[in-house]
């Protein structure tokens, strides 16, 4: 049961990653590519959470929830970075 649980949470972080991918190829302007980053925060959480289903609170657990916490942290600052990136370089 443990592993089904964990194949799911694994198949629909990959499936989010997939379209998230998907969506900054497809997209013209690089600042509505940005719109797009912010699935893959949600896809990191996703397999965040199968690792943990899987090897509940070990060393690989303990290590998963650090980065999962990491990328949750990091990835809206860096957004919001290349947004304002972005933004100084139109208006040059």
């Amino acid at each position: 049961m443990r592993d089904a649980i964990a194949t799911a949470l694994l198949l629909a972080g990959v499936a989010v990653e997939l379209l998230a991918c998907a969506g900054v190829l497809l997209m013209r302007e690089a600042l509505d590519r940005l719109h797009y980053t912010g699935a893959s925060t949600l896809a990191a959480v996703l397999v965040t959470a199968a690792v943990l289903v899987r090897d509940s609170f070990s060393l690989i657990g303990d290590k998963a929830i650090l980065l999962g916490a990491f990328v949750l942290v990091t990835a809206p600052v860096l957004t919001h970075f290349t947004a304002q990136a972005i933004d100084r370089e139109s208006r040059r």
